[in-house]
């Protein structure tokens, strides 16, 4: 008898306090325009990468200190990292469901982002500046 009382719930009822669905939409949409995005940043990532090859550091610091080749580093990286992260937060979002192993995931995520973003800011910057 107790499995024909729990057959009545509605739907609406088992899902009510799960949290919205509200950034979903826009997680997606991020997700697409970032991988449009990386497309031809990746083709010029590549362009610039083979530039550099085979030359000592004193010139690659040098062609660096243009802002073409470091503005592309760094587009690539901070869109790559941006992607990453959304990738991840929908893993840890559909496939972790305790719910503070699930915080804590994100929470990690992103700081693991952030401070893979910044290191690599750090040395885009420092090469081209210094």
């Amino acid at each position: 008898m107790a499995k024909d009382s729990a057959s009545v719930r509605t739907a609406i009822s088992k899902v009510r306090f799960l949290g919205s669905a509200k950034s979903g939409t826009s997680d997606a949409w991020n997700m697409r325009v970032t991988s449009l995005a990386l497309l031809p940043l990746t083709i010029a990532f590549v362009a610039v990468v083979l530039s550099l090859l085979g030359k000592d550091y004193d010139a690659m610091r040098a062609e660096l200190a243009h802002p073409v080749p470091a503005l592309i580093l760094l587009l690539f990286i901070l869109t790559g990292i941006y992607h990453m992260k959304l990738g991840m937060q929908t893993i840890l979002d559909d496939y972790v469901h305790s719910t503070h192993l699930k915080e804590w995931s994100l929470v990690a995520n992103l700081f693991f982002c952030v401070s893979v973003g910044l290191a690599c800011v750090y040395a885009v910057l420092k090469l081209s500046f210094a």
